[in-house]
C-alpha cells in the first residue's frame, strides 16, 4: 500500500484461569498477565498507531479499593510504548482480566477521550462494564436515538461510547443481574442485533465475566484461544500464537454473530447472539491489513502474486532479458515472493533467467517536518530510497508490485518520480488487488468518492466525452434511493458508462507525474483471480460495490451525492 491509508484498530482480551499464586510460582513474579497483554498488543502494532489503552480488573476486589485500573495514551510519537512503560511494574495491572486496545484515528481524533477501553462505571460490580473493539458503524445516529428512547441522556455521539452504554443498559435490565449468572446471549442480542456495520468487541464485566463477540457477517476479524491457564482473544491470530506459543490449529475464529464468554468461574462457552447473515469477511484483511505471518494470509498473498504473472509476461512480451521485477515495500513483499516463484518456473522452461531485486527502500524513520508546502513535497519524495545500477537506462521495463492502489497520491508524487531517475524505458505498476472503485464504511478511512483514483478516472472520461449527464442522473437516483431507503449502488452507473480498457488507461494517465519520460502501464488483479486466491473472504465491496449491509449502500450513494455537491466530507 503506497498510500498512508488509515485503517483497522486492534483489540486484545486476556483472562487468567487460575489464581495469581499459580503464575507467580510457575513463571516467577506477578507480571505474567501484563507481559502477555503487552505482547498481544505489540504483535498487532501495525493496526493502531494513534492511541492505546489497557484496563486491568481483579476478581473479588477488596472493598474500599478500585475494582479496575485503566490507563490510556495518545502520545504523538509512540502511544503504545509510552503506555506500556507507564503501566509496567505496577501491581494494579496484575489483575486476572486484562483488556487492551490499539487505535488508528480514522476520524483524526487523537485525544485520550477517543481511546479505548470505554467504561460504564458503577459502584455495583455487576453493572460495571469495560469495552474495546475493532468496529465502525454506519448507523450511529440510529443507535443514539435508541439510547435516548431507553430514557438515557447520552453524553456523546461517539459510537464507542454509545455501544458501551447500550450494552450496559441491557446488562442492568438482566433479571440475573445479582445471581452471578448473566444471560449474556440475551444482553448482547438486545444491545447489538440490528446494528449496521462491522465489529469485533471485547468486554469485561466488573464482577469477573468477559466476552468477545463478532458481527453477524464476520466482516472484522477475531480469534480466540484457551487452555487450562488462559483465555485470550485478539484481532489477529499470529499475535495469540506469539504470546502463547500455540499452533495455528489451536487458535479459533470467533464465529460470526456469536459471543465467546468466559465466566467468573473460568468456564468458557460459545453463545448464539445475533441473527444469522451471509458471511462477508473483509478480503482487504488478506490483501493488506493483517500481518502476513498468519499461515493462511501468507499463502493467499503468494497466490495473488502468482496470479498476476500471465498478464505481466504478456505486457512485457516475455522479454526476460530487458525486464527487471521489484516491489513497493513493505506489504507487497509476500505477494512478490509468489510472483517470483511463478516467474522463475516459467523462465526456466523458456531457458531464461529472471532479473529481480529491491528497487524501492522505505525509510521508516523519515519525518517531513518542514512547514513550507513546496519544500515538504520535495522531502516527501525521499520517504523512499532507490537502488541504483540494477535497471538498464533506456532499455529496461521496470515492473513493480504494490498490494493495491487507492488514492494514488504517494504513487504519483513520490514513488514514480524516484523510479524515473533510473530512466527505464517503461514502468509497469502491478496491483495485487483489483481496481478499488467504491468507498468503505466498515473500518477504512475511505469514505469520500473523490479520493479514489478510479472514480477520478471515470469522471475524467465522462467529462472528456461530454457525458456529464451520467453523473447528474446517477446522483439524482442516489438522492431518491437515500430518501426511500432502497439498497442500490448508484455509483455503478458512473463506471458502467466507461469501458474497462478506457478506465485503466485513464488511471495510468492520472497517476503519471509531470516530467515522467517512461511509458506507464497499470496492471490490476482480476476479480476472478482474487476469488480463487481468497475463496473464503467474500467481503469485496471495495471492488464490486456489493455491500453486506444497507448502510454500505447508503454510504456509496451519499458519497456520490457529496461529490456532486462539492461536499468532501465522509459519507457516514
Amino acid at each position: 500500500m503506497s498510500d498512508p491509508l488509515k485503517h483497522e484498530c486492534a483489540v486484545a482480551l486476556l483472562r487468567l484461569r487460575k489464581n495469581p499464586e499459580y503464575y507467580a510460582r510457575k513463571y516467577g513474579g506477578s507480571s505474567f498477565g501484563f507481559s502477555k497483554m503487552s505482547l498481544l498488543l505489540e504483535k498487532q502494532h501495525n493496526r493502531g498507531q494513534d492511541g492505546a489503552g489497557i484496563a486491568s480488573l481483579k476478581l473479588d476486589p477488596e472493598p474500599g479499593f478500585p475494582a479496575y485500573h485503566l490507563e490510556k495514551s495518545a502520545a504523538p510519537e509512540d502511544p503504545l510504548a509510552e503506555l506500556l512503560e507507564r503501566c509496567a511494574g505496577r501491581n494494579c495491572f496484575d489483575g486476572e482480566l486484562l483488556l487492551g486496545h490499539l487505535r488508528y484515528a480514522t476520524y483524526g481524533r487523537h485525544e485520550i477521550s477517543a481511546c479505548h477501553p470505554f467504561v460504564h462505571d458503577s459502584s455495583c460490580l455487576e453493572r460495571t462494564l469495560l469495552l474495546a473493539g475493532n468496529f465502525n458503524l454506519t448507523d450511529t445516529g440510529e443507535l443514539f436515538r435508541r439510547f435516548r428512547e431507553t430514557g438515557h441522556h447520552p453524553a456523546s455521539r461517539a459510537d464507542g461510547y454509545l455501544i458501551t452504554q447500550t450494552i450496559a443498559h441491557y446488562l442492568e435490565q438482566d433479571s440475573n443481574l445479582h445471581t452471578g449468572a448473566h444471560d449474556w446471549a440475551k444482553v448482547l442480542r438486545q444491545a447489538l442485533n440490528g446494528l449496521d456495520g462491522a465489529f469485533t468487541l471485547c468486554g469485561i464485566n466488573g464482577a469477573g465475566d468477559a466476552f468477545a463477540i463478532r458481527d453477524s457477517h464476520a466482516i472484522r476479524p477475531g480469534y480466540f484461544y484457551f487452555n487450562d491457564e488462559v483465555f485470550a482473544a485478539a484481532s489477529e491470530r499470529p499475535a495469540i500464537q506469539a504470546a502463547f506459543n500455540c499452533s495455528t490449529a489451536e487458535v479459533m475464529e470467533i464465529p460470526a454473530g456469536k459471543a465467546v464468554v468466559v465466566r467468573k468461574s473460568g468456564e468458557v462457552e460459545v453463545l448464539d447472539c445475533l441473527d444469522p447473515a451471509p458471511r462477508r469477511s473483509c478480503v482487504f484483511e488478506r490483501i493488506y491489513f493483517s500481518r502476513p505471518n498468519d499461515a493462511g494470509i501468507h499463502r493467499e498473498r503468494k497466490n495473488l502474486g502468482k496470479a498476476l504473472v500471465p498478464e505481466l509476461l504478456e505486457a512485457v512480451k516475455e522479454d526476460y532479458d530487458n525486464t527487471f521485477f521489484s516491489y513497493i515495500p513493505n506489504s507487497a513483499q509476500v505477494s512478490f515472493h509468489g510472483m517470483l516463484e511463478e516467474l522463475m518456473k516459467r523462465a526456466f522452461s523458456a531457458g531464461k533467467t529472471v532479473r529481480f531485486g529491491q528497487i524501492a527502500i522505505k525509510d521508516a524513520k523519515f519525518r517531513t517536518f518542514i512547514a513550507d508546502a513546496a519544500a515538504r513535497k520535495e522531502l516527501w519524495m525521499h520517504v523512499y530510497d532507490i537502488t541504483y545500477g540494477l535497471v538498464h537506462p533506456g532499455t529496461d521495463t521496470l515492473v513493480v508490485l504494490d498490494d493495491s492502489i487507492v488514492r494514488g497520491n504517494t504513487m504519483r508524487n513520490a514513488i514514480l518520480p524516484i523510479f524515473s531517475r533510473l530512466s527505464p524505458r517503461k514502468i509497469i505498476v502491478a496491483s495485487s488487488a483489483p481496481v478499488i472503485r467504491y468507498p468503505d464504511c466498515y473500518g477504512i478511512d475511505m469514505a469520500c468518492a473523490g479520493d479514489l483514483v478510479a472514480f477520478q478516472a471515470a469522471v475524467s472520461l465522462l467529462k472528456k466525452k461530454g457525458m456529464e449527464e451520467v453523473l447528474i442522473h446517477a446522483a439524482e437516483h442516489a438522492r431518491k434511493d437515500l430518501a426511500s431507503g432502497k439498497n442500490r449502488n448508484r455509483m455503478k452507473e458512473v463506471y458502467d458508462a466507461v469501458s474497462e480498457e478506457e478506465l485503466l488507461k485513464e488511471i495510468a494517465l492520472l497517476l503519471t507525474p509531470a516530467g515522467l519520460q517512461a511509458e506507464l502501464e497499470i496492471v490490476y488483479q482480476s476479480m476472478a483471480s482474487l476469488r480463487k486466491c481468497c475463496p473464503e473472504y467474500t467481503g469485496d465491496w471495495y471492488f464490486t460495490g456489493e455491500y453486506p449491509t444497507p448502510g454500505g449502500f447508503r454510504t456509496v450513494n451519499r458519497a456520490l451525492v457529496n461529490y456532486m455537491e462539492q461536499n468532501n466530507t465522509r459519507a457516514y
